[in-house]
């Protein structure tokens, strides 16, 4: 997916996150707003279930990274899953 955004908006610089490329689901295009990489927020659980509990994988996930705002670029974090 990253491939194709990037070779589709190539004028655009993104701001991604280490190790959550194939977390990524799509790109925000809102007027007047710097566009923005869009996160499965279960797809980077899955990915951080592979180094530790699903209870730690949301903390992290939680306190971690999508508690952080890095600027006007900052992901944006899609709940897609509310099992």
């Amino acid at each position: 997916m990253i491939s194709k955004i990037l070779q589709q908006y190539d004028d655009i610089e993104f701001l991604k996150l280490d190790n959550f490329d194939s977390a990524i689901i799509g790109v925000s295009e809102n007027f007047n707003e710097s566009h923005k990489l869009i996160y499965s927020v279960s797809k980077i659980i899955e990915i951080l279930e592979k180094d530790m509990t699903r209870e730690q994988s949301i903390e992290y996930f939680t306190f971690n990274v999508s508690g952080s705002y890095v600027g006007e670029k900052t992901p944006i974090f899609c709940w897609d899953n509310f099992e």
